[in-house]
């Protein structure tokens, strides 16, 4: 990780630089996949899975004997884990549930907000070097408490045409209603478009890589999508009081999601500095994914500040998607952040805990998205529906206040509209 001691306010927008990942190639190859499955259908979806992934599907959904196969492969210990984070994220959201509003604004005037759960959303769930099947909960949880109507869910096969048994035990028991042997860009397409096999929905959520990032980016023009997405993100900000050996393994935690993932070490002094580095070279030597690992912390940052407030004023600037605060004094600190997606209070919150079991989400805004969007919740599945009704005492109340703004921007039926309600005896 490269070091940078109190450094200029002019330079800090330079520091908060993610990789940069923009790439005319891939643009075009996802343009031409999106296009050939709009045209060709599920007959595109095998092409591309022969081609890409060398793997020849014949059904693309997945059966229910494959569904018994895979629990019988899961781990107990591995099902009970799943089983309590599904409580607790379940709870957790249960209490986001949007109340309705009702208010009078007007003697005779009714304005009414409801919360109308989406009807049909499309999980994307990565394959790859680690099948995230905790995303699974994460996303299909938050679905069935908001009451979407139908969920369904595509990701990638192994070279032998199988989904991993781990994301098929977390569909089952958040009862996914169809799951599909689809991934890359080529599921996005599908989601949002449809295909014989699979039916469009109406938003897409999930991480991926950068051609599920950047499908998902141009079908946005078709279908909604939860939120822009970039690599896996973490800043730590650690005083005197943080423990070395905690922050280097929330750093590695991290930084072993991909080469494109990034780390941020904010701290007061170099000696926090040294000791976080020298945990860090310790724990990354244990590593299965060290190569990987390593990749991540060239492209890492450890700044030292030495006053809080700048400390946290590059929190903010830098808006991370996870941000762990091993301070002092850490929910005073939190109540000055505005710009994070999810935020970890104290030594003993580790960002692992919020990204399987904790109960909070792990689908947040990255590449300083978080100065402006939120991580998934309910209201991610939900759309609010605005109602208004006006009596007849309503609208005599009301109503020269509506003909005299229409009259003023010139739209002379808008007036109308209320005046000859006014008129009605």
């Amino acid at each position: 990780m490269k070091r940078y001691v109190e450094p200029d306010r002019a330079l800090w927008a330079d520091l908060c630089q993610r990789a940069m990942n923009d790439d005319a190639v891939i643009d075009a190859r996802v343009s031409n996949i999106i296009d050939n499955v709009r045209r060709n259908g599920d007959a595109a979806i095998r092409e591309l899975a022969l081609s890409i992934d060398k793997v020849s599907l014949d059904a693309l959904e997945v059966s229910a004997s494959e569904m018994a196969e895979a629990a019988l492969s899961v781990d107990d210990k591995v099902k009970e884990s799943i089983k309590t984070a599904i409580e607790n994220i379940c709870k957790f959201h249960r209490a986001q549930q949007f109340q309705p509003v009702e208010v009078e604004t007007t003697k005779g005037v009714r304005c009414v907000q409801r919360a109308v759960p989406i009807q049909r959303v499309g999980l994307y769930i990565p394959g790859g070097t680690a099948p995230l099947f905790s995303t699974v909960l994460m996303l299909a949880v938050p679905a069935k408490v908001a009451g979407c109507k139908e969920v369904v869910l595509c990701t990638p096969t192994n070279k032998e045409g199988k989904v991993a048994p781990t994301v098929l035990y977390a569909a089952s028991m958040c009862s996914i209603d169809h799951i599909y042997k689809v991934g890359g860009a080529q599921a996005i397409a599908a989601m949002a478009y449809g295909t014989e096999t699979i039916a469009p929905v109406d938003k897409i959520f999930g991480p991926g890589n950068r051609y599920v990032t950047k499908a998902k980016e141009q079908v946005s023009r078709k279908v909604s999508i939860d939120m822009p997405a970039g690599p896996s993100e973490v800043m730590v900000v650690a005083d005197e009081t943080s423990v070395p050996a905690f922050v280097a393994s929330d750093l590695l935690s991290q930084a072993e999601h991909g080469a494109d993932s990034q780390v941020m070490l904010v701290c007061s002094n170099e000696k926090i500095a040294d000791a976080v580095e020298e945990e860090t070279m310790i724990q990354l030597e244990q590593l299965p994914r060290k190569d990987l690992t390593c990749k991540a912390l060239e492209n890492s940052r450890t700044i030292v500040l030495s006053k809080i407030d700048d400390q946290i004023a590059f929190a903010n600037q830098y808006a991370a998607e996870h941000l762990i605060l091993s301070v002092r004094d850490p929910w005073a600190v939190a109540e000055k952040i505005t710009a994070a997606g999810s935020v970890f209070i104290g030594n003993y919150s580790p960002e692992s805990a919020g990204d399987y079991a904790s109960g909070t989400n792990h689908t947040l805004p990255t590449s300083g998205w978080a100065r402006s969007c939120s991580g998934v919740n309910v209201d991610s599945f939900t759309r609010k529906i605005t109602y208004q009704e006006l009596t007849k005492e309503g609208i005599d109340n009301l109503g020269e206040c509506i003909i005299t703004m229409a009259c003023a921007e010139g739209l002379d039926a808008h007036a109308n509209a209320a005046r000859i309600r006014i008129m009605k005896k």
